[in-house]
């Protein structure tokens, strides 16, 4: 999705804002940069450690971090 600006399996009303937080985990260098208002940033329990920001409902991004970058990137409903 974040190459191409949009992807089919994504609902057309959840694209705008997970492209918004992709593009802060593509640009971020450090975790303190994704705890942006609104993104409900945190981290989650489990090994490895997995972080999360919200999108909208119960749609999040959850991602890893490793030396300063994004890995493991999914859009998920956790709760």
């Amino acid at each position: 999705m974040f190459e191409r600006g949009r992807s089919r399996y994504v609902q057309r009303s959840l694209q705008a804002r997970c492209l918004r937080r992709l593009e802060v985990l593509d640009q971020a260098e450090s975790l303190t940069e994704i705890n942006v208002p609104g993104f409900n940033f945190h981290g989650l329990h489990g090994v490895p450690m997995r972080y999360s920001i919200h999108v909208n409902g119960p749609w999040c991004i959850t991602f890893a971090w490793e030396e300063g970058e994004a890995l493991r990137v999914d859009l998920e409903q956790y709760h």
